[in-house]
């Protein structure tokens, strides 16, 4: 129809041989900070790689609007009691306010993380997923981080640099939040402390799933069966515990290459891990 041509006239054209684009309006790329049906690389930190991780209270750590979209949007299966041991459902954001934004917003952080604490004290860690506004005004979460950490007694806490306009899609997110997990994970582990449990010749990690509507138990059932034992999940219905684990595997298995190749090629390079 005449009206629905009219409207559509700038997203069909005939691709010409020798040109790279076809110069339809799709083509483009989000303009970071603006919401789109693209994620940002906030999405692929805090709704990909660790978001599904069960037992870490994960923060949206700044206005209240990013944690609200991102959250209960991915059905990541996972075993536990939810707000006891797993706060996958759960949403945690640190609800920025024009003064926050004026003023900056550490105390606020700390005051987040102390209620965390009180609310939820079985929690086994603590991500910090930076906002866009976070890494505008220059907020150190390094420093709450480590801070915060030495008063828990040595407690995991995560500072993530995903802000939003870092990325115009989840893919960088990915990357960051590898980054992190190499960073403030495994930087971390004693390298002559024991693991925390027996190591065998057979031992897997399924890296890069999430667990979707139940898929990585699935292939865990088949490895198992195989006479594999999967002594990790990445990180769907997955744990911090099995994060620092996954050194001591003897394969890791990548499921989504484009979220955790950055992770893997690390543990191959530093771990010797196929």
């Amino acid at each position: 129809p005449e009206k629905t041509a009219k409207r559509r006239a700038k997203h069909l054209n005939v691709h010409q041989a020798g040109k790279s684009d076809c110069g339809v309006k799709s083509n483009i790329k989000s303009i970071p900070g603006v919401m789109t049906i693209r994620g940002c690389a906030y999405a692929g930190s805090k709704g990909v790689v660790w978001g599904p991780i069960k037992d870490m209270v994960h923060i949206s750590h700044g206005p209240v609007g990013c944690g609200q979209y991102s959250w209960g949007s991915r059905r990541n299966y996972y075993v536990g009691t939810t707000g006891i041991d797993s706060f996958v459902t759960l949403q945690f954001t640190s609800d920025f306010q024009e003064k926050d934004i004026v003023f900056g917003g550490d105390k606020k952080l700390v005051k987040v993380l102390d209620e965390i604490q009180e609310l939820f004290p079985l929690n086994h860690g603590i991500t910090i997923q930076s906002e866009c506004p976070i890494g505008l005004i220059g907020d150190d979460i390094e420093a709450v981080s480590r801070s915060k950490s030495k008063e828990y007694g040595g407690k995991t806490i995560v500072p993530v640099r995903c802000e939003g306009f870092r990325g115009v899609s989840q893919s960088l997110g990915h990357h960051i939040a590898n980054d992190a997990v190499r960073d403030w994970i495994f930087d971390k582990l004693d390298p002559d402390g024991k693991p925390k449990f027996e190591p065998t010749p057979y031992d897997v990690a399924i890296i890069g799933d999430y667990n979707i509507g139940g898929d990585a138990w699935s292939s865990r059932i088949l490895l198992e069966e195989m006479g594999l034992r999967v002594i990790a999940q990445w990180s769907g219905d997955g744990s911090l515990a099995e994060l620092e684990a996954t050194p001591k595997a003897k394969l890791n298995i990548l499921h989504c290459y484009r979220s955790m190749n950055y992770i893997s090629r690390h543990m191959e390079e530093k771990f010797g891990i196929p």
